[in-house]
């Protein structure tokens, strides 16, 4: 198995609990007694037993496959780096390798069309690492995966953003929908009563009321409580959350979203619609994703984003932004000084800026987080209530609208939004950590969280902060403050020109074309997908017998 020489352990103050109870222990050989042994380790690393005699013999190393890793219940850290055989650089090479062969040998059969999707976040991180722009970033990347490695195609996955958002903002308003039909409006009457008298007992300085929670029984509504699990969705973009509520909350599973991240948008998107353009079946592509998470290739890996049909995946790889950085170093490379090459026609949301006829980058306004948050709250605003100025980014532009609050700590904010008669209509939030997330998981249970949305992130300053992304670099011989570095990676994620999703034309071509109808099965399927508790193993793995 084939271990990532760029994955590291670092901060661990985000660190929940250790396994007590691993579902697989490892299968102790007894061997006859040599007498004590000493352990050796050579230079590439390999260990070998060292006997009384002298003898040397070289120990197996341990492996985990990705089935061992969904089925454990215990740990979980907020970048969780899950070791997978089939999700490391080298078998990136083997299939290169193979490519070379089956052309050497006029075996077309053999031969898999290499697609590559690069992520906007780590776009920012090589930015910020090189001084470089992530236009030219992306050019260059083209260069080295193409070029260099022999790859077919480099897209961009801001490309698959858009539809994840669009279908995840089509999710809310049902849910809120239904959720309004099925005693959420008399709930949230009661709400906005308590909000008045909360308002009214401060101006008047006397102590604070508290909010009625969700689902508790208010006598003044008449409302009994009821039990209802569309509100608040969840975001689901995050596999460090998405495991964690998995293994250890599996509570919360039907509030988050079903709308797949834009990695597995774009799996599906390449595997499905792109494969038929070409004339292939899925298997005969191979798909790599780069993104800023170790926690993606689990993702990738699930059972629900596998095709039995091809036997095959939608993302077959996923490799980090480190892991890409540490392939250019092994070859001496400099990012600043390679080439540029063209950028792909399809599924790049990089074109020309009408007003300076200049080649752009072009994202979706919001944080690095993805912007689920600002575009469901903007869309919310707009087709359940009827407002129309409410920013595409509320942080970054003030609204009569919208009210911000910040958290107890800088991963948590509440978003707003408010009618013109001063009613809270939306209640948003973004929690990042698991610190925080835990927070939000405690509401839910106890019915408590008032909350429509949440965006849910593991790693604390969220996206840009990823466990695979790069690290602070030196400047003068300083190593960046941590904030500083996550700081400035974040404003080169923003540095692309935010267009919302219903604004790419492209994208609508493509939506129309391929989905048709966003209600059907075929939609679904493509679009969607689902979760599963893990059940949970307290038996001591030391004591098990074989």
């Amino acid at each position: 198995m084939a271990f990532s020489s760029a994955l590291v352990l670092t901060d661990l103050n985000d660190y929940i609990a250790p396994s007590q109870a691993c579902i697989k222990p490892v299968e102790v050989n007894k061997s006859e007694n040599k007498g004590p042994t000493e352990i050796k380790v050579d230079n590439e690393g390999t260990y070998y037993e060292i006997t009384q005699d002298g003898g040397e013999e070289k120990l197996e190393k341990a492996t985990i496959s990705l089935n061992d890793c969904l089925a454990c219940s215990g740990c979980i850290t907020s970048a969780e780096s899950v070791l997978i055989s089939m999700q490391s650089q080298d078998e990136l090479f083997k299939i290169l390798e193979q490519n070379k062969l089956a052309i050497q040998q006029n075996q077309p059969q053999n031969h898999r069309t290499i697609v590559i999707s690069i992520s906007p976040q780590s776009r920012a991180s090589f930015a910020a690492k090189y001084g470089l722009t992530t236009l030219q970033v992306h050019h260059k990347l083209v260069y080295f995966f193409k070029t260099i490695l022999g790859a077919h195609h480099v897209f961009d996955i801001a490309f698959t953003q858009d539809l994840s958002l669009v279908e995840t903002a089509r999710e809310f308003m049902d849910r809120f929908k239904k959720y309004m039909q099925n005693g959420g409006e008399a709930l949230e009457a009661a709400m906005q009563q308590a909000d008045a008298e909360k308002a009214a007992m401060e101006e008047e300085g006397k102590p604070k009321v508290r909010t009625r929670r969700r689902g508790a029984k208010s006598d003044k509504a008449g409302v009994n409580a009821i039990t209802n699990q569309n509100i608040p969705m969840l975001a689901s973009s995050c596999p460090g959350w998405v495991c964690y509520a998995e293994k250890t909350h599996d509570e919360v599973l039907p509030f988050i979203s079903a709308a797949k991240s834009p990695q597995q948008m774009m799996g599906s998107l390449v595997k499905d619609y792109f494969a038929k353009k070409l004339n292939l079946t899925p298997d005969q592509i191979y798909h790599i994703s780069i993104m800023p998470c170790y926690d993606k290739k689990l993702e990738a890996s699930r059972p629900d984003f596998f095709l039995e049909q091809y036997n095959t995946r939608e993302v077959d790889c996923v490799l980090t932004t480190s892991e890409i950085d540490k392939m250019l170093q092994e070859r001496q490379l400099d990012l600043r000084q390679m080439p540029e090459s063209p950028i792909d026609d399809m599924f790049n949301k990089i074109g020309i800026d009408p007003s300076s006829q200049l080649e752009t980058v072009y994202g979706v306004p919001g944080s690095s987080s993805g912007g689920a948050l600002e575009y469901i709250f903007t869309t919310a605003a707009r087709e359940l209530f009827n407002i129309h100025d409410v920013p595409n980014d509320p942080s970054n532009t003030s609204s009569a609208h919208v009210v911000i609050k910040a958290g107890k700590n800088m991963d948590v904010k509440e978003y707003f939004l408010i009618s013109d008669d001063g009613r809270i209509l939306l209640r948003f939030a973004a929690a990042y950590g698991f610190r925080n997330i835990q927070n939000i998981v405690r509401k839910i249970k106890s019915g408590k969280c008032n909350y429509h949305y949440v965006e849910v992130m593991a790693c604390p300053g969220g996206c840009a902060n990823g466990g695979g992304q790069l690290p602070p670099s030196t400047e003068s011989g300083q190593v960046v403050n941590a904030k500083d570095w996550v700081s400035r990676v974040e404003n080169l994620y923003r540095t692309s020109q935010g267009i919302m999703p219903e604004d790419n034309e492209i994208i609508k071509t493509i939506y129309n074309e391929w989905i048709v109808d966003p209600t059907s099965d075929r939609a679904h399927q493509l679009l969607r997908t689902q979760y599963h508790a893990v059940t949970q193993n307290l038996a001591n793995p030391l004591v098990t017998k074989w």
